[in-house]
């Protein structure tokens, strides 16, 4: 297994506030798979960074969360 960080924005589609953020994860040493990581980074990270700013009176679905990935390498630290 390999640990890997990626540095994303996340853009909410009516919440105006982004989220510029670093992610990390485990996976098999190999190609990484840009779609299922946007996937885990909206299911562990955004979407939990919306549902803080909105409060708890505003729901948050995760399709209305976009993300783009930067850069994502191995990460040693």
């Amino acid at each position: 297994m390999t640990t890997y960080i990626a540095q994303f924005t996340a853009k909410h589609r009516i919440i105006q506030i982004e989220q510029n953020s670093i992610f990390t994860w485990r996976q098999e040493s190999g190609e990484i798979d840009d779609a299922l990581l946007e996937d885990k980074i909206k299911r562990e990270s955004a979407l939990h960074f919306y549902q803080l700013v909105a409060g708890k009176d505003y729901p948050v679905v995760q399709g209305d969360i976009r993300i783009t990935v930067w850069k994502t390498l191995p990460f040693n630290g």
